[in-house]
């Protein structure tokens, strides 16, 4: 167990280095591109998501995830899987490429038809690193990854920004997509030993889906309704409003996939290595539930909390009113990492149906807060948003409870402490703010220096279990 211990932890510091690194360079892109696009440039984006989204799933098609999980995966299951993603990809983007004209007729905007088109092209780009990212990802070899992901992040970005500059607008965020998925491919050929041989395996068929059939068909669900909200939205409010609601929603999802996507990306494949000892797993999962959430609530409620001195230092003021929309949703994410980890449960335990289920389950709770907040205005819908994390926690936890004995108890005993003091000192900060004489850049380093301060304090004084475990986790790597 050590070593697969020292594999997963090694593995988490680089994989954490690529989300610091990548995301970084997209912190600092979309804040030099709001200084050149427009509220309805980023709408136009967002009409997309669902359809890049759901593209991207079904080229993958579980595949990746399933070779993640095989114990023994031979020649053969790499070769089928390879050609079945070849082949799914210029399947989808025929369908992409008919389906554009009614997409743009949907939205009332003519001008989506050549941005599906051109952007779904990244799909053949996509559908070649999958056999060869699983692979990495397996032997949890994330320090190659990131010589992947940061240059495909640096020359993208530089060319997002130099588009946007040149007056290009809604095309510099298709171009930044189609470069990044392109050299990301090109990299991962050049690093990767494994190469294809045209070879089908039925065999091999019939072991990838099995498990990878539930995964697509949860992301056939899951995706529309995790993007309802920008499928629905421009139908009921300005193009500029959902703007407001995507630019907000880009920024959480930089936050979240920070530290939860390393998390999840390495602690899948390694307790997947022993997902047949449950007290080995509940161990492992106490211990990440508690070093997550230490790390993820102050970095969600503290940003919420000095959210509008960040716009006032770094974005123009046209972007000012999607201020409220970030800090709602931030509130409504905090225990995302509680949904994330507990679904991962259910995958490496291999029940990828009950994975389906609770996703129904969620989706339905989901739709029927949305129906009844969408008469109101976004500021009701992105309230509803937090009823709908409160109800959906509820399916995770019960499950994990069944196959490996975590309770609820034992989960709140895990994260409580961690909440309550981050929600105090984040309440104490938006309660501070304008009653300190100074300027609103000199104001946010103080916070943005003051608030960890307090809060690595406070978890020493309280003798927080997560602390230690966290500051060990840093000593040792």
């Amino acid at each position: 167990m050590s070593e697969l211990k020292n594999k997963a932890i090694f593995g988490f510091v680089w994989n954490l280095a690529e989300k610091f690194a990548t995301k970084g360079v997209t912190v600092i892109t979309t804040l030099l591109l709001a200084w050149f696009l427009t509220p309805n440039d980023y709408a136009l984006i967002a009409m997309l998501t669902v359809f890049i989204a759901l593209s991207t799933a079904l080229v993958d098609a579980g595949i990746g995830q399933a070779l993640i999980r095989m114990s023994d995966v031979k020649g053969e299951d790499l070769n089928t899987a390879f050609f079945i993603n070849i082949a799914l990809s210029g399947l989808i983007y025929l369908l992409c490429y008919i389906a554009a004209p009614y997409i743009a007729i949907f939205y009332n905007e003519p001008l989506l038809t050549s941005l599906v088109r051109v952007v779904t092209l990244s799909l053949f780009f996509q559908s070649v690193i999958v056999v060869p990212k699983s692979l990495l990802v397996k032997k949890l070899n994330f320090k190659a990854q990131l010589k992947i992901v940061l240059p495909a992040a640096f020359i993208s970005s530089g060319g997002a920004i130099l588009l946007a500059y040149l007056k290009f607008g809604v095309w510099a965020l298709i171009f930044q997509i189609l470069i990044m998925h392109a050299v990301q491919a090109l990299c991962y050929w050049i690093i990767s030993v494994w190469r294809p041989k045209f070879q089908l395996s039925y065999s091999s068929v019939k072991k990838l889906a099995g498990f990878s059939s539930f995964v697509v068909l949860d992301s056939l669900f899951a995706i529309p309704f995790a993007n309802m909200y920008l499928i629905i939205l421009p139908k009921f409010f300005a193009a500029s409003l959902l703007g407001y609601y995507y630019f907000a929603q880009k920024i959480k999802g930089i936050l979240l996939d920070l530290f939860i996507g390393a998390i999840q990306t390495v602690t899948y494949p390694a307790l997947s290595q022993i997902q047949q000892d449950n007290t080995r797993l509940k161990t492992g999962y106490r211990k990440i539930v508690r070093i997550t959430t230490f790390l993820v609530f102050p970095l969600l409620l503290f940003t919420a909390a000095i959210a509008n001195l960040i716009f006032d230092v770094l974005l123009p003021e046209k972007w000012h009113d999607a201020v409220l929309y970030l800090q709602l949703m931030l509130i409504a994410s905090v225990l995302y990492p509680l949904h994330s980890l507990n679904l991962n449960i259910l995958k490496v335990k291999g029940r990828a149906d009950l994975f389906l289920y609770v996703g129904l389950f969620k989706k339905v709770v989901g739709i029927m807060v949305f129906a009844f907040t969408i008469q109101y205005d976004i500021v009701t819908v992105l309230l509803g948003q937090i009823v709908v994390s409160k109800i959906n926690y509820l399916p995770n936890v019960y499950y994990s409870n069944k196959l490996i004995g975590y309770t609820l108890k034992e989960q709140l005993t895990d994260f409580m402490p961690a909440l309550i003091i981050t929600s105090i000192i984040a309440a104490a900060i938006y309660s501070m703010q304008a009653k300190l004489a100074l300027t609103p850049t000199m104001e946010l380093t103080v916070y943005i220096v003051l608030a960890p301060l307090v809060y690595l304090m406070a978890g020493y004084v309280t003798k927080l279990k997560a602390f230690t475990e966290t500051i060990n986790l840093v000593i040792r790597k």
